[in-house]
């Protein structure tokens, strides 16, 4: 479980603004962070599997994120060619 705490600090690392707790990069770097957690977790407790039904789900939404910021990035690109 992330603290508060460790949440800020990754949010003032990865945000645009000191606020920013919204976009697709804090929320990839959070989900990075809880994914790491949970597969430390289940190193040390194998047969926890509720857990990792979690850390798969966290996986693909994390995977869902990052598809979008590339789609969002080949869009600005293309404005960019285009003007």
């Amino acid at each position: 479980m992330l603290t508060t705490k460790k949440k800020a600090v990754v949010i003032k690392k990865t945000g645009k603004h000191e606020k920013d707790t919204g976009s697709s990069e804090v929320q990839i770097a959070l989900l990075s962070e809880r994914i790491e957690e949970l597969s430390s977790h289940l190193k040390i407790h194998k047969k926890d599997n509720h857990s990792r039904r979690g850390l798969l789900k966290l996986v693909a939404k994390r995977r869902s994120h990052q598809k979008y910021l590339e789609t969002t990035a080949k869009k600005a690109e293309a404005k960019k060619e285009a003007v």
